[in-house]
């Protein structure tokens, strides 16, 4: 491979711009070709040659793809670049269900030399980072407990969004938003070996989930819990984690639209020196004004395909594991439904081993 790392990107729509962007920034890459089937998305990338055939980006002579396609998609692109020998960089979820990210796998293990890496870039969020810091460091003791809301508001053609179609998504707000908390629990506490849950469609007239509620517990007996939904017409963000020796609250966090609001970090000890103490501890609250989450994320994929070395966050396992959580928690649920509720949704079995998105 030559110094210069040579890029297509398909699926032109937010997603792909977002790519597109950070790219741009980095020396020794250069995007040669897009693709997406809605040609008034190739405006937006001027020097790139723009197809609709995802196909023509995986034959133009580049070493690496990004693939921002709808989850419907993702799949058989993903392996058809990695067939192809392409370094790959998808967006999450890593498809509509298990079965998708098995095969992903199955052309992963067919082509060792080729980098794989999945969109999960919460992990990187300032905040975030901080907050494993802190944790790991042992000053808050054991983690007990997790905590996690992640809402949002539908606007106005939400239920008609690719993102309300079982067909194009395989599931809602859970798959769609709520994988990123489920693949931060796993970040701070490890793999989760029960789930209970009741999912719902309480307000939107879609096929697919508006609200996600679940319990989660590890083999340490600790206990997550997860609200996700697109009825929290106050966006919100919350990651609150419960130690020995005190907590640590993630609130916000910073998106191109800040609806999310300020990204804090709020860290506190238990206090039992005093009456007045109990039940009050101390705060002290950390600011993080910028978010570093994309540009991170593109840069270890890069440097991994330049180096030879290994991806850290975003692997295959982690797709797995979080995509596999999101069908547990539907899985779970045998409760009663609205009748325009998702169907019944059954949970493929984990093996060893058209537009843009936007």
């Amino acid at each position: 491979m030559s110094s210069v790392v040579r890029v297509g990107i398909i699926g032109l729509g937010k997603m792909g711009q977002v790519r597109m962007r950070e790219l741009a920034r980095m020396n020794g890459v250069q995007v040669l070709a897009g693709a997406d089937p809605d040609g008034s998305t190739h405006a937006a990338f001027p020097g790139v040659r723009c197809g609709t055939d995802y196909r023509s980006v995986l034959d133009s002579g580049i070493d690496a793809v990004f693939v921002c396609t709808p989850n419907r998609f993702t799949a058989d692109v993903v392996v058809s670049a990695l067939d192809a020998g392409l370094h790959v960089f998808a967006e999450k979820p890593p498809g509509r269900d298990v079965s998708d990210v098995e095969r992903i796998i199955q052309a992963e293990l067919r082509n060792p030399a080729a980098k794989l890496k999945f969109g999960f870039n919460h992990r990187y969020h300032a905040g975030i980072q901080e907050a494993k810091r802190i944790i790991d460091s042992g000053r808050l003791g054991r983690v007990l407990w997790a905590r996690g809301v992640y809402g949002k508001g539908g606007t106005a053609g939400f239920e008609k969004e690719w993102r309300s179609s079982k067909e194009l998504c395989g599931g809602g707000i859970l798959l769609d938003q709520g994988i990123h908390m489920l693949d931060l629990f796993r970040f701070f506490l490890g793999d989760f070996v029960e789930i209970k849950s009741m999912v719902s469609t309480a307000y939107w007239n879609i096929e697919v989930e508006d609200n996600a509620f679940a319990l989660l517990r590890d083999g340490e007996g600790r206990v997550a819990m997860l609200h996700s939904s697109s009825t929290q017409w106050k966006h919100r963000f919350n990651l609150e984690l419960y130690a020995s020796r005190g907590y640590l609250l993630v609130n916000g966090i910073l998106s191109s639209t800040r609806s999310y609001g300020d990204e804090t970090i709020t860290i506190a000890h238990r206090r039992e020196d005093s009456e007045t103490a109990t039940g009050k501890p101390r705060e002290e609250i950390m600011y993080f004004d910028t978010d570093p989450s994309w540009e991170l994320e593109v840069l270890e994929f890069v440097e991994a395909i330049r180096t030879g070395g290994a991806i850290r966050y975003g692997t295959s396992e982690d797709a797995l594991a979080a995509m596999d959580m999101v069908h547990r928690i539907y899985e779970a649920d045998r409760g009663p439904r609205p009748s325009h509720a998702p169907g019944s949704r059954r949970r493929a079995p984990v093996s060893v081993l058209e537009s843009g998105r936007g």
